[in-house]
């Protein structure tokens, strides 16, 4: 936070989590920078905007190379994502960078999902690509969805092994109160710095990076570390059988005998055994039943009321 309270920024060092991205779904070079910034502008938002165990999903369909991306962030630090496609390597652009539009594309939708536990019906927001370089999608999500004038920037550093040299991000926010001036003087102080990458590979820190932008003016209100993380389990896996049409788990059981889940975001898997699945099976047909006899009884009771004139 600047200390006059008319910017809040946040930075990130996030090459160990991008890096475990880039080992769980050994993603190519361009994969590696898409999937990377979405997790660190997905980490950005969650950090600063979700409290206790709320989370957030952002998802991108764009039509570049790489399809689809998804990542999913706490408000705790933790982030993990997977992508359509994590073999793509294209050629640099015309400035010597990866090729983001390529890679993401041009046109698409940038959402983001917000989930606190309890909530039945949870927040989403989206929004069209402005230009696959995703540091100015996260922007104008933030100014178009939440009326947050913000800028945020994303940058991945990849290896010629495909290997994560170096990844971070920064957000800052303008709060009520920032004149034009100072808003101007901060645009041009970001003008002129080098890219996240560039400052991590010199060996600059988070804070330092925000020193950079504020100089002194600068208070440090909190620290916490971050990491990829999945938090996926059996039994989750579990109740996603629960959901599937009666008649294809009968199926499952029948003709497959078994099933096999694999976590897209870690992939892990997930046996199921013949006897765990009609365990399943039988709960899902007692439930249904069980619905079906309330869904009558209140049918009867309001054929037995007496009609109010």
């Amino acid at each position: 936070m600047s200390k006059d309270g008319k910017f809040r920024a946040y930075a990130v060092n996030a090459t160990q989590l991008v890096e475990k991205a880039h080992e769980i779904h050994d993603t190519w070079s361009a994969s590696s920078a898409a999937l990377g910034r979405t997790m660190i502008g997905t980490l950005l938002l969650a950090t600063a905007g979700l409290q206790g165990e709320a989370g957030m999903t952002v998802k991108i369909q764009g039509n570049g190379s790489v399809g689809y991306i998804v990542a999913d962030g706490t408000a705790k630090g933790t982030v993990k994502g997977y992508m359509g496609n994590p073999h793509v390597n294209l050629p640099s652009n015309d400035k010597g960078k990866i090729d983001f539009a390529g890679a993401v594309g041009t046109k698409g939708i940038l959402s983001v999902t917000k989930m606190a536990p309890g909530d039945k019906t949870p927040y989403t927001g989206e929004v069209n690509l402005v230009s696959g370089e995703l540091g100015d999608d996260f922007t104008y999500y933030l100014a178009q969805s939440e009326q947050i004038p913000s800028a945020v920037g994303l940058s991945v550093f990849v290896n010629t092994d495909d290997s994560i040299e170096v990844a971070g991000g920064f957000m800052i926010q303008v709060m009520p109160g920032a004149s034009d001036e100072e808003i101007s003087k901060l645009e041009k102080t970001l003008k002129g710095m080098p890219l996240v990458s560039e400052m991590l590979r010199d060996g600059d820190t988070p804070e330092d990076i925000l020193h950079k932008m504020f100089g002194d003016d600068l208070k440090i209100l909190d620290k916490m570390p971050v990491r990829y993380e999945c938090d996926c389990s059996k039994q989750r896996f579990a109740r996603a059988l629960e959901s599937i049409a009666t008649k294809d788990l009968k199926k499952l059981i029948d003709e497959d005998h078994h099933a096999e889940t694999v976590c897209q975001f870690c992939g892990k898997k997930y046996e199921f055994s013949e006897d765990e699945l009609q365990l399943i099976y039988d709960k899902k047909v007692a439930d249904a039943e069980a619905d079906k006899e309330i869904a009558e009884k209140q049918q009867k009771e309001d054929k037995d009321k007496p009609d109010q004139k």
